[in-house]
């Protein structure tokens, strides 16, 4: 008997189980193939396409848009920086009921809102005449993409995986990285079209292609007659002897210090990454001297090193390694990184802050994620991890403004880029003091 999802609960349909032709097979090849013929990995495929459109549309060609609005208009680098700091502060204050409702009505309903959301923000960019309507396409931007993209899609990935999770959610985070290897071709796009025709285009893009993707989300294995990981279920019995679940609520999650020391570690390696989403661009081709085209492949350089690191951490060690070691070890990559490009004032060193700075994210993003579920279980996984958003928020909205005031006031980056890298490197200590918790009623 196969159970009714949340989505089926919510429509009153119920859903069929997932399709499994290796059913046919001998029974000793099924069972060694079944881990790889899994759902779970279709979800894997669709979180990558979908998180490198929202990446490339959105986040990597962030800072492009400000260099062409900024020749258009003449608007400051602080208005630029309080755009995106509205929209993670949308995002952040959405969190908590973005993910109550993901887990209640299930990730696929959710995300089909926020790409048409997305694709109206887009759309809209493409008409905005005025730095208040420049606000408000964005707002609607932020406000699809924290609908339509991660947190939905994380959600659904969390709940399919257990052994495997950092693997999957490396894949995720691939997504984001291919959006900024395919940054070249957007920069030469909103070149040879222009920012409006560029975005218009863009958005009709999003509708035809992530409504069909958002289709294939599904909840939770067990509404389909699955099990996370796709192992059958002697070999689930076997490797969960002993082991008890953990799933905390969220109001149980929030009264732990693993919960606010994981968030505020997270809120610290934001900083950074707000900070680049915003003003690299304009950094290097305003202060370094490059153009935006070597702009661009500094961006490609760096989420190259992104991928190197997600396809080494995430697909081949991230289910081994110590995760909380190693996310510290990277929080101090981000230090370093951002030393180097306040100080080095050639191509060179901006390649090599580039190529720090990806291999530190490419560690910390997918750990960060599957040991928030290592340590508060996959049930109430949205909306804890939207409680955390809120908390998260500060980092990514600190970032851009302190680096636009700075070159605004003091008509540099340095000073900014140096404040931010120490509290990146601070943030580390949050992560070890965020010890595994312990379920209330176990204790």
């Amino acid at each position: 008997m196969v159970e009714r999802s949340d989505e089926a609960r919510a429509t009153g349909v119920a859903l069929r189980p997932a399709p499994d032709t290796i059913e046919a097979a001998p029974s000793g090849l099924r069972e060694r193939l079944r881990p790889f013929y899994f759902y779970g990995w279709v979800i894997c495929l669709v979180g990558f396409f979908i998180n490198m459109l929202f990446g490339a549309m959105m986040f990597h060609a962030f800072g492009t848009y400000v260099v062409m609005l900024k020749a258009d208009f003449g608007w400051s680098a602080t208005s630029f920086a309080l755009a995106f700091s509205l929209m993670r502060i949308e995002s952040g204050l959405l969190g908590p009921v973005e993910g109550w409702a993901i887990d209640r009505f299930g990730p696929r309903a959710i995300m089909r809102v926020g790409v048409v959301v997305f694709a109206l923000g887009l759309i809209g960019l493409s008409q905005i005449d005025s730095l208040l309507t420049f606000y408000l396409a964005f707002l609607a931007m932020a406000l699809g993409s924290a609908l339509g993209a991660f947190l939905p899609i994380s959600v659904a990935i969390v709940n399919w995986f257990d052994r495997r999770r950092v693997a999957a959610l490396a894949m995720l985070s691939l997504g984001f990285a291919a959006g900024g290897l395919i940054q070249p071709l957007i920069v030469g796009g909103l070149e040879h079209f222009g920012w409006r025709q560029m975005s218009l285009m863009m958005g009709v893009l999003v509708l035809a292609v992530g409504l069909p993707l958002a289709q294939l989300v599904r909840h939770r294995p067990e509404s389909y007659g699955r099990l996370p990981d796709g192992v059958a279920p002697e070999e689930h019995a076997r490797r969960n002897v002993g082991r008890a679940d953990v799933d905390f609520t969220p109001r149980q999650a929030l009264r732990t210090r693993a919960f606010w020391m994981l968030s505020l570690g997270q809120s610290a390696s934001l900083l950074v990454f707000g900070a680049v989403s915003v003003h690299f661009v304009v950094y290097v081709t305003e202060t370094v001297g490059m153009s935006k085209g070597g702009a661009a492949g500094m961006i490609a350089l760096m989420t190259g090193a992104t991928v190197v690191a997600q396809l080494i951490v995430g697909g081949l060690l991230g289910d081994r390694v110590n995760k909380l070691a190693t996310i510290v070890v990277a929080m101090f990559g981000h230090t370093l990184a951002l030393f180097i490009l306040a100080f080095g004032m050639s191509a060179a060193w901006v390649a090599a802050f580039a190529v720090i700075n990806g291999l530190a994210m490419g560690t910390r993003a997918p750990l960060m994620q599957a040991l928030r579920a290592d340590y508060f279980g996959r049930k109430s996984f949205g909306t804890i991890m939207g409680f955390s958003s809120l908390v998260m928020m500060f980092g990514i909205v600190t970032g851009p403004l302190a680096a636009g005031l700075s070159y605004d006031i003091l008509g540099e980056y340095r000073p900014a880029f140096v404040l931010l890298g120490v509290l990146s490197g601070l943030g580390s200590v949050f992560f070890m003091l965020a010890k595994p918790p312990t379920l209330p009623d176990a204790a």
